[in-house]
């Protein structure tokens, strides 16, 4: 006859196996999720609102909603915990506006003369020059844009560190640690400069969600990345590109190859100029 005590032993050993079997079975599920995201890596191209790889329907300011947030369980994965990274200082202070528009802007700039945008962000200054002769509406829109102080107070709110290689931003919802990548600023224009597109290092190209969707969201590009002539290169890094690099070099915070920055970057000021 089995004692009461051999049978709590029992019980006790029966619980702990299972719960053994879950873990495992959640390990593998990761491995195997991980290694699908790192395969499609070489292959996925920039879609889903803007974001790689998808994108989902997330909350702006990242906070919990619920009344109370439950305890952290035994052996539940901890948050991502944020490293400073050097040469990063804090943000300035200040939130996105937030402005949107019914219709793309009004062409106001000259085709025929050069522009220049500086990306002030609290790692470090990266100026561009942009190329209104070959992507005229899309400069026009991005100098509209930093015109209206649109992007000012926005995060960088991607990284990704293997077979793509570029640092996205322009997203006005993006937080710090909830997924951006679904922000416009209301329009849509055309692609352009598409024939022989091709992404070395020092491009700046538009992030889009399929032909013709092009809105707030570009990308850096910090290392030769290949990708298909999809995404509207309007522009080249001339100062700053060792910035970028070096956000990069600091890898994700969730730790993978396509995730948040590490570094916390924010743009405090994005302005456009003539000349």
């Amino acid at each position: 006859m089995v004692s009461s005590e051999q049978r709590r032993r029992q019980l006790a050993r029966e619980k702990y196996e299972r719960q053994a079997e879950r873990r495992a079975a959640a390990r593998a599920a990761r491995k195997r999720r991980n290694a699908i995201l790192g395969a499609s890596l070489a292959v996925v191209v920039l879609a889903g609102g803007g974001a790689l790889i998808g994108t989902g329907a997330f909350d702006s300011d990242g906070k919990d909603k619920s009344p109370q947030a439950a305890p952290t369980q035994a052996n539940e994965p901890t948050a991502p915990v944020r490293k400073a990274v050097e040469g990063c200082a804090a943000p300035a202070p200040g939130t996105p506006n937030g402005k949107q528009w019914k219709t793309e802007p009004a062409m106001s700039i000259d085709t025929a003369a050069s522009y220049t945008a500086v990306l002030d962000t609290n790692c470090g200054k990266v100026t561009l020059s942009l190329d209104a002769a070959k992507a005229p509406h899309t400069v026009n829109s991005f100098a509209f844009l930093a015109g209206e102080k649109y992007f000012d107070h926005t995060k960088c709110h991607r990284l990704t560190t293997d077979g793509i290689f570029v640092l996205q931003c322009g997203d006005p919802t993006a937080s710090a640690t909830v997924p951006g990548g679904t922000g416009d600023p209301g329009y849509k224009f055309a692609d352009e400069n598409l024939t022989g597109a091709t992404y070395p290092a020092g491009t700046v190209a538009m992030a889009n969600s399929g032909p013709g969707t092009n809105g707030s969201q570009f990308f850096l590009v910090y290392k030769d990345t290949q990708l298909p002539p999809n995404y509207t290169p309007f522009g080249k890094i001339t100062g700053g590109l060792d910035v970028v690099q070096k956000i990069a070099a600091a890898g994700t915070l969730e730790g993978g190859t396509d995730g948040h920055p590490m570094a916390d970057v924010t743009f405090n000021s994005v302005t456009a100029t003539k000349g």
